[in-house]
């Protein structure tokens, strides 16, 4: 396995990592809209905090060798699906080979935000 690690994506806050590979996959933690530089949470709306959280798996998609258009797989969670298709909206600018994808709503997301993007992708 090899671990990854970029200061481009918000370090992990818990014991876990950005992302692992293993074979020819990247299985990426799940990001929530932290602005990297700050370490603090991206407030404003659910399109500007999809932005934030897209922004950084693509920063862990580049650290691992690979990018949106190897997405396999994404898991995405909301805080409140009345969200959904602002969410998706952003989304889909962003994952434009349509991986396979699971979205839920949740009661609760880390410090508050409104939704966070996790993904599987090829190497």
């Amino acid at each position: 396995m090899k671990f990854i690690s970029t200061d481009q994506a918000p370090a992990a806050i818990g014991p876990y990592s950005q992302g692992i590979v293993t074979g020819n996959l990247l299985f990426a933690s799940g990001q929530i809209p932290i602005v990297p530089a700050t370490g603090e949470v991206l407030q404003g709306t659910i399109e500007e905090q999809t932005h934030q959280a897209c922004k950084n798996v693509g920063a862990i998609l580049k650290a691992a060798g690979t990018d949106y258009t190897r997405v396999v797989k994404t898991t995405c969670f909301l805080a409140d699906m009345s969200d959904f298709a602002a969410f998706n909206g952003v989304y889909a600018q962003y994952f434009t080979e349509k991986p396979a994808r699971s979205c839920v709503a949740v009661k609760d997301l880390p410090k508050g935000v409104l939704c966070e993007v996790e993904v599987i992708a090829e190497i």
